[in-house]
This record gives C-alpha cells, sequence and structure tokens, in this order.
C-alpha cells in the first residue's frame, strides 16, 4: 500500500512541477526532491496510525535517506529521525535541524513560478541562467535598478519582468525552405564533380555553407577498392546526400540509377535529371516526365531538372516531382541566366520549390537567381573550376543570401525617367 501510496505522491509532484516555467530537467529535479519529500512524510504518518514505536531500522533509513536528498525542500532531517525515534546511527543523531527558506509564488515574465523565499532578484536571474549585468528588470511596473538587483528580496505575488536586447527585426536564421517535407536553412545545394580531389571538395562545401549536396552514382572502382571514397569526406550524417542521374538518356537508365541509389543509401529525396543529347546537356522532357510519373509511384520524392518553361514546370508538379529545377543555362557553360522571364513565370506558378540549376558562373548570376524569387540555386562548376574554389564558395555563399534578402525586402519600381533623390524645393 506504501508504493501505491508513494507511486501516487511521485505522479502529483510531477504535476506540480510540470504547471511551473521551469526547464525539463529542473522541473524533473523538483518533481523527485518534492515526491520523495512527500514519501518520507507518508512514511511517517504511517507509523504514527499503527502506533509502531519504534521503526524496523530498514523504514527508518529509507525515511532518512528520502528527507535528507529532499532538504532543499524544507524537510527537517534532524527533526525528522527525532520524531521516528529509531536508532538510526550516530552520524544521524549529530544532525542539526537545519530549515530552509519556504517556497513563494511569483509571475516571471507572465509565467508562474516557484522560488525560494529570500530569494534575490539577481539570484532569480542566475538561477535561470541570466547574467544579471546583462539584465534590465521590472518589479510590479517598476524598474528595479542593476546596482540593487543583488539586494532586492523577492516576495510572495511579485510580478517580474527580465528583458534584455536581442538585435531587431527578422533573424535571417529563420528564413528556412523546405521540400519534401525537410526543413534546410542555406538555399545553396553544391555538387561534388571537378574539384581537384575530395578534399577540396569537402573544404569548398564548408565554406559554401550549403547543407545538401548532390552525389552521382558509378561504379565501384574494383581494380582499387580500398581508394579513397567520398563518404571519407562528407559525412552523410552532416550533410543531405542529394543523388542524382546525370549522365543518363533515357528514363528506364534514370529510374535504375535512383533505384540502385537507394538500395546504397536508403535515399528517397533525389534529383533527377534525363538529358536528352550531349552537346546542350538539355534535358529531354518527354523521357524527364516519364520518368517522374514512375518514381513517384515508387515512393520517391524526386526534384527534378528541367527547361526553363513554365508549362513543362508545371506538369512535372502534377505529375508529383516535390521541386522544379529550371536550367539558368547549359550545364557547365557559365553563361549566367538567360531567361528571367520564364524563370520568374515558373516562381509564380509553382507551389514546389523553385531552384535554378545550371548556368551559374560567379555570385551576381546566383543573386539574380534569388532576387527572381526562386528559392535557391544549384551549381558545382562555377565553384569547382574557379581559380580559388573556397574563396568562390564563401561569395557564392554570401550571393544567395544578399540576393534572397533583396527579393524579401522588395526592389523598388522601375521608371522611364530621372527621379532625383534630392528635393528640389528650397535650392538656391
Amino acid at each position: 500500500m506504501r508504493s501505491s501510496a508513494r507511486f501516487c505522491r511521485e505522479q502529483e509532484a510531477l504535476q506540480l512541477a510540470k504547471a511551473a516555467s521551469e526547464p525539463l530537467e529542473n522541473r524533473r529535479k523538483i518533481a523527485l526532491a518534492a515526491a520523495k519529500a512527500w514519501a518520507a512524510e507518508a512514511v511517517l504518518s504511517d507509523h504514527r496510525e499503527a502506533k509502531q514505536d519504534p521503526l524496523e531500522e530498514g523504514d527508518a533509513e529509507i525515511v532518512l535517506e528520502f528527507a535528507a536528498e529532499a532538504q532543499a525542500e524544507q524537510i527537517y532531517v534532524a527533526g525528522l529521525a527525532a520524531a521516528l525515534g529509531a536508532s538510526i546511527g550516530q552520524p544521524h543523531q549529530q544532525d542539526t535541524a537545519a530549515s530552509l527558506d519556504p517556497m513563494i509564488s511569483i509571475h516571471l515574465n507572465g509565467e508562474p513560478r516557484q522560488v525560494r523565499s529570500g530569494m534575490t532578484i539577481a539570484a532569480l536571474a542566475q538561477d535561470i541562467g541570466l547574467d544579471p549585468a546583462k539584465v534590465a528588470v521590472e518589479r510590479n511596473r517598476e524598474i528595479v535598478p542593476r546596482s540593487t538587483l543583488a539586494e532586492v528580496l523577492i516576495a510572495d505575488g511579485d510580478e517580474i519582468e527580465i528583458v534584455h536586447f536581442v538585435g531587431g527585426g527578422q533573424s535571417t536564421d529563420a528564413d528556412t525552405w523546405t521540400v519534401a517535407g525537410r526543413t534546410f536553412h542555406s538555399r545553396l545545394i553544391v555538387g561534388t564533380g571537378k574539384y581537384k580531389d575530395f578534399a577540396q571538395n569537402a573544404a569548398a562545401l564548408e565554406a559554401s555553407g550549403a547543407e545538401i549536396i548532390t552525389v552521382a552514382v558509378r561504379r565501384v572502382n574494383i581494380a582499387d577498392p580500398k581508394a579513397p571514397m567520398l563518404t571519407d569526406f562528407i559525412d552523410p550524417k552532416k550533410y543531405t546526400y542529394l543523388p542524382n542521374t546525370a549522365g543518363c538518356f533515357t528514363a528506364d537508365d534514370a529510374i535504375r540509377t535512383l533505384r540502385l541509389a537507394r538500395e546504397a543509401g536508403g535515399w528517397d529525396l533525389v534529383k533527377l535529371e534525363v538529358l536528352g543529347e550531349a552537346r546542350t546537356l538539355y534535358p529531354d522532357m518527354r523521357e524527364t516526365l516519364k520518368a517522374t510519373e514512375v518514381l513517384v509511384r515508387e515512393g520517391f520524392k524526386p526534384m527534378v531538372y528541367c527547361v526553363d518553361d513554365p508549362i513543362a514546370a508545371k506538369q512535372l508538379e502534377e505529375a508529383g516531382a516535390v521541386a522544379v529545377m529550371p536550367l539558368g543555362a547549359p550545364i557547365g557553360s557559365g553563361l549566367g541566366i538567360q531567361n528571367r522571364v520564364t524563370i520568374r513565370l515558373i516562381v509564380e506558378g509553382a507551389k514546389v520549390p523553385v531552384l535554378v540549376d545550371a548556368g551559374v558562373g560567379t555570385a551576381s548570376d546566383a543573386a539574380v537567381a534569388m532576387e527572381l524569387g526562386c528559392d535557391g540555386v544549384l551549381m558545382n562548376t562555377a565553384i569547382a573550376e574557379a581559380k580559388d574554389p573556397l574563396a568562390m564558395a564563401r561569395a557564392m555563399k554570401l550571393a544567395v543570401e544578399s540576393g534572397r534578402l533583396a527579393y524579401t525586402a522588395g526592389r523598388m519600381g522601375r521608371r522611364m525617367y530621372a527621379d532625383p533623390s534630392s528635393p528640389l524645393a528650397g535650392l538656391i
């Protein structure tokens, strides 16, 4: 019966702790301490009702242990031990009753909270992990001078507001994008081809801040099975691998490649591209649409490389593509976005993310893509073939961020004629 009563008291303690505005770990500690205190009192109450004198030594030791561990919850160790009337060892008999301050109720930043009576405002700030020298405090709608925070005692029923300075406006960290239910902060996706070696590839990836990398599926080099592999340098647990079908010219080849990719790494978020011919590397939209439909039926979530055509992009979306990726210019050309109007039309008509894929040559090209309202940019050659790939990777990161910021800020309207920035009235 005692264990059932203790369980009920522990549950009651947990419920009370949940109501407090405490971090999870603190709530658990409060609940445990309160439960132990109540358990100790329960054992003592049971003993008194049964008029058992003295308690069995084992029970007395348990009660004393509860009381000792719950001392911060105002259990009088020595007093409780004396009330038990049991012989429980010389060290405990020498304990002195030490009553700590009781708990009081306040409101902290609008939330109910239990704190110790006798606590100062400075101690409260430190208790919740704040530096008293870096906050401002209002108590019952009156400012408390910072110089007195260590002296002003908190009283029952106090309403306390603690504030500090934060950066104004919207945080860029909150400007995320989502594809296939996965959320990312970086809007830059980078490839893994054309680098001098895997080490340079990994360093450029780090400099770019990208979270997603495209990877091609290729045969293992059976002549040298111990040769370095990409996964030795770029951790697939840290970055999202996006298997692609680079080099595939039919829907069947692309589907087969991605089936192997899923078997190898369990990936279902993939990048589909089915090329039409080798000279331009333009996508074959008929084969691309066919592959998209099959992959979607098989549970894949394809992000699809396509021509910069609003109609083709909409057809892919309707077929189940989780993102459409119109080319800005031919793959590896570095020509920059050649048709801004159609890219913008795709953005306006899409209900899935739109990312410019291919043709970016330098940072300004990436910024333009983002200013058009694209959700992101994918690039490889622009970084890998730069004279300094790491510096270019950093430049691309900043370009994507600045282009996105410019888009969300909203550019000024275009005018046919001049409009002076300084007023003409009052000229001398």
